[in-house]
């Protein structure tokens, strides 16, 4: 690998910039695709975009040559607004899925180190907090407070960004009523469809750790599908 090469790599992960490496297995190219461009041929370029998506690294053959691309996506990251019952298995089903997961509420008496071990909590305000994380394509964001003055500041952050998911607990009428309150507030419909709301894939549990699933299969069906 080049040392230039390299050193875009490293630049990328910590900056969490979706980028794959591009090389032909003979060593005579060796190239970075970022934002799907690069100094490669188109075809190989929609090679890397489709690999990059997919998160999925592999050889293919471009004009009698065989090349390789290399994925190299950001962590994915759950963003979970409110120490509620349903976050504590979401959470755990999250880390095994491999998701860096923070934790985001304001309210001190419920984001507990002892209620959440060994999560990062953050007790700013939901859309600080989010703004300050930076949500981007790699990111989830739930929101499970029932609470407006928590929930709506989050969604409306995470409508402007590029989180692959966003998702909202609550009832038919109560996301009645968080869409009009969106709409108020500048929010389209293409924007306000986003929301996976009622949360979770229809599983018919009702336990905090069956609707926990059922976000969580929610979310797998978004990144993938």
């Amino acid at each position: 690998m080049k040392a230039e090469t390299l050193a875009r790599l490293r630049a990328a992960r910590s900056e969490r910039r979706p980028v794959a490496r591009v090389a032909t297995l003979d060593g005579s190219v060796d190239a970075v695709v970022e934002d799907g461009e690069g100094p490669l041929p188109e075809p190989v370029l929609e090679v890397a975009r489709a690999a990059l998506k997919q998160n999925r690294s592999h050889d293919f053959e471009h004009e009698g040559g065989r090349w390789f691309v290399q994925v190299f996506n950001p962590p994915l990251r759950l963003i979970v607004v409110g120490a509620v019952h349903i976050s504590q298995p979401l959470i755990g089903m999250a880390s095994g899925l491999g998701y860096d997961v923070t934790l985001v509420d304001p309210r001190g008496a419920f984001a507990t180190a002892q209620r959440f071990p060994d999560v990062e909590i953050c007790d700013e305000w939901p859309d600080d907090a989010l703004e300050a994380l930076g949500v981007d394509g790699r990111t989830a964001v739930v929101t499970l407070t029932h609470d407006p003055k928590l929930d709506d500041p989050a969604l409306h952050v995470a409508l402007r960004s590029e989180a692959f998911y966003v998702g909202a607990l609550g009832s038919r009428r109560t996301h009645a009523q968080r869409v009009e309150r969106l709409v108020e507030a500048g929010f389209d419909e293409a924007a306000i469809g986003r929301i996976r709301a009622p949360i979770g894939l229809d599983l018919g549990g009702r336990a905090p750790a069956e609707i926990a699933l059922a976000i969580a299969a929610q979310m797998t069906e978004a990144l993938y599908r």
